[in-house]
């Protein structure tokens, strides 16, 4: 897979792309289907490996080549070493687990580097919503209430928090708009989808 074609599949990973350096062993934690990691193995020489539950997705990833290791994020990392990644992904995936700081420091302990994106409930479409008195649905937050396998529900300030708290230093933190090309002004409340780049204090 080429740069163009996950452009047209998945803007917000296309973006992401640029933060994970050549040749370098990558774990993607809820990688879906695998296309960043057939991306980043086709086009960038990463090697590495996925996890992901979903029964409907192992194949998917199978077929593009992607090592995928079928395991609930839940349960831990402890099949993994300290420091076995140069970078650890976990792109739209925190939000829909429970122990969500257990899994962060999980990440802090088997990457050096990690990038983690997930939708900012503090959009302002989604504020408009809940003024309204409904729960927001979008592009990054695309379910209705009642059938979301999302979990949690975090802003870019909010996770700010949690990382620091965690041992996780910010290297850089961007907001998406819903076409996946990054926002200057006011993130927080113009940014569809939070992407933050991390390394261990």
């Amino acid at each position: 897979m080429n740069f163009h074609q996950l452009s047209c599949l998945r803007a917000d990973l296309a973006f992401i792309a640029h933060w994970v350096r050549g040749e370098s062993h990558v774990l993607d934690l809820g990688c879906g289907d695998g296309v960043m990691l057939d991306y980043l193995q086709s086009d960038k020489k990463c090697i590495g490996y996925g996890i992901e539950i979903d029964d409907d997705k192992i194949p998917a990833c199978i077929e593009r080549g992607v090592s995928v290791i079928q395991q609930d994020l839940e349960a831990g990392l402890a099949i993994f070493a300290d420091n076995a990644f140069d970078t650890v992904l976990c792109l739209s995936a925190l939000q829909m687990m429970k122990n969500v700081e257990g899994i962060l420091r999980e990440i802090a302990r088997v990457g050096r580097e990690a990038i983690v994106s997930f939708p900012n409930f503090a959009y302002w479409p989604h504020r408009v919503s809940l003024l309204r008195g409904r729960m927001p649905v979008s592009k990054s937050l695309p379910y209705e209430w009642y059938d979301t396998p999302n979990l949690r529900c975090a802003t870019i300030k909010d996770f700010e928090e949690l990382a620091n708290e965690v041992g996780l230093e910010v290297l850089e933190c961007v907001a998406l708009k819903e076409d996946g090309t990054p926002v200057t002004f006011s993130p927080n409340w113009r940014g569809s989808l939070a992407v933050f780049r991390l390394r261990k204090k």
